[in-house]
């Protein structure tokens, strides 16, 4: 159960659909109830394959490029912290990396699911980098096991997020998704921090 609310909590701060809420209800203003009940569950299960094809497949990568486990803590502890400056600041654009040419080229698309909301607002690199540092500590058949149960729960709560963007953003408030927003980015924060302690304690204890 530990397992399960540690790797739940961290992939929620990273991820934060809280933060999603005011550009997705941007991005789908004008849609129908029907057509953004839709975009919700594909961004959804988008995010759900990008998050465990990282969990399963990325140390086959790490390994293809010759990467080590502690270089890949140490990067994604500064992308982890770096996003959570975003939030903490309110960047939450610049954060996610969605700059003006992607803003102005999304309001001609119709399929906005996979980009940029589920890549890269959602799953963008902490996530991956995350996925993959954990699943190096995690991978015994019941971690496993666990651990995609609760990878899965996160997707289910980003629909549910995203389905109900419009009413969150109408009883919170812009200040209300900036508060949470930014409690949300001093998580992650410490968590990216957290991720490069534990990789400078691995290359002190070997020395």
């Amino acid at each position: 159960m530990e397992l399960f609310i540690y790797l739940f909590a961290a992939l929620f701060s990273v991820l934060n659909p809280i933060g999603t809420v005011p550009i997705f209800v941007a991005l789908t203003e004008g849609y129908t109830s029907a057509e953004r009940a839709k975009v919700s569950l594909i961004t959804s299960l988008n995010v759900l394959i990008i998050l465990l094809i990282s969990f399963f497949i990325g140390q086959y990568v790490l390994s293809f490029f010759g990467i080590t486990i502690t270089a890949l803590r140490i990067a994604g502890g500064i992308i982890i912290t770096s996003s959570g400056f975003g939030l903490l600041n309110g960047n939450f654009s610049k954060n996610k990396g969605i700059n003006k040419k992607v803003q102005k080229e999304v309001q001609n698309r119709t399929h906005i699911a996979l980009t940029p909301l589920a890549m890269p607002m959602l799953a963008g690199p902490g996530s991956i980098s995350l996925l993959i540092a954990y699943y190096q500590e995690h991978n015994t058949t019941s971690e496993i096991i666990i651990s995609t149960i609760s990878i899965t729960v996160v997707a289910a709560t980003i629909y549910l997020v995203l389905r109900s963007a419009h009413f969150l953003a109408k009883m919170l408030g812009s200040s209300g998704i900036v508060a949470i927003s930014r409690i949300i980015g001093f998580l992650t924060i410490a968590i990216g921090i957290q991720y490069i302690i534990s990789a400078i304690l691995t290359i002190v204890r070997g020395i």
